[in-house]
């Protein structure tokens, strides 16, 4: 099992993850508001089987790479770093949008919106890095089983991922409307987005391994 300090670290990390804009939020949150929240919930369940995909498949790798590599530690834990960065770039950049401006989405049933939400994260670039660039500084042998905790770490992350993403589908609608109503309040989210993202992976990048 992973070190209290490391499971609440992984986890700060994976809500500043969830919070950011990126594909599995942009879709949820327009289908919630063109379809409805049953369909945004719906397609929901395809993005948590996304996650478990991820997972396994992160769980399996993780175990062999970091017993066999080196630095493959440190390696993962720079880059990771440099992602939030760039992610955190990305909120505030120019032209950056907040994930509550809709999209307009043509109704599909529920086969296909499980189907989209399960495509949508599977193909997301974020999920991937997060998995193998940044759950594996969390993680140490001396605790017991890499793998154990990778199982672990990751169902927490899950497990935020969902419920986050579950309240945004229910809440979206009212959310678009006040930061359609009011763009200081979309502003400020990117910025509190953008700040949390800047800190972890200043933090990422000095933190030596355990």
């Amino acid at each position: 099992m992973p070190e209290l300090s490391s499971l609440l670290g992984f986890s700060l990390v994976a809500l500043g993850m969830v919070l950011t804009p990126g594909p599995n939020v942009v879709y949820l949150v327009s289908r919630s508001i063109c379809q409805g929240r049953v369909a945004g919930l719906i397609s929901l369940g395809g993005v948590a089987a996304g996650f478990v995909f991820y997972m396994l498949c992160a769980a399996f790798g993780i175990t062999a790479l970091v017993m066999a590599v080196p630095y493959a530690y440190d390696t993962l834990r720079i880059a990771g770093a440099l992602y939030l960065l760039w992610l955190a770039w990305q909120a505030i950049r120019p032209g950056g949008r907040s994930p509550f401006e809709v999209r307009t989405l043509r109704p599909d049933g529920p086969r296909k919106l499980f189907a989209m939400g399960l495509l949508t994260n599977v193909l997301n670039p974020k999920i991937a890095v997060m998995y193998l660039s940044l759950l594996p500084q969390f993680i140490d042998p001396a605790q017991g089983g890499v793998l154990a905790q990778t199982l672990v770490l990751g169902t927490s992350q899950i497990a935020i991922s969902v419920l986050v993403n579950a309240c945004i589908v229910l809440a979206a609608g009212s959310v678009a409307t006040l930061l359609a109503a009011r763009p200081a309040w979309s502003t400020f989210q990117r910025w509190l987005m953008a700040t949390v993202l800047g800190g972890l992976a200043v933090r990422m990048a000095t933190d030596a391994r355990r």
